[in-house]
């Protein structure tokens, strides 16, 4: 099969489908985001570090360990992508961490 047949079937089937109302909208809710990627691994460690409950089990469980894996996991990421985040991102990548780590050694485990 031509490749190039099968991108322009692609291309019209995804302009017929964004001309159906909410399409668009529908499109940007599923949108990736630097942002809503690491809030994510946050509710995640803070699920871990019993702040809030467990979305399968309905109850707070601490388990320390894995906490400090994400918060870890986060600071690495910070890390890797200093340079290349917008401020915005950068001062929430900020917030997100300290807030982490004040939660994590309020718990009384040192780092």
């Amino acid at each position: 099969m031509d490749k190039n047949i099968d991108k322009e079937w692609k291309d019209a089937v995804e302009k017929e489908r964004l001309k159906e109302p909410g399409a668009e909208k529908e499109n940007r809710a599923f949108e990736a985001d630097f942002r809503t990627f690491i809030s994510s691994m946050a509710m995640e460690a803070l699920i871990f570090l019993g702040e809030i409950s467990n979305p399968i089990t309905k109850k707070k469980e601490e388990s320390l360990d894995q906490a400090r894996y994400v918060i870890d996991t986060l600071t690495l990421l910070k890390n890797k992508t200093k340079g290349n985040l917008t401020a915005e991102e950068a001062n929430a990548f900020d917030s997100i961490l300290y807030e982490l780590r004040t939660k994590f050694i309020s718990k009384g485990k040192p780092r």
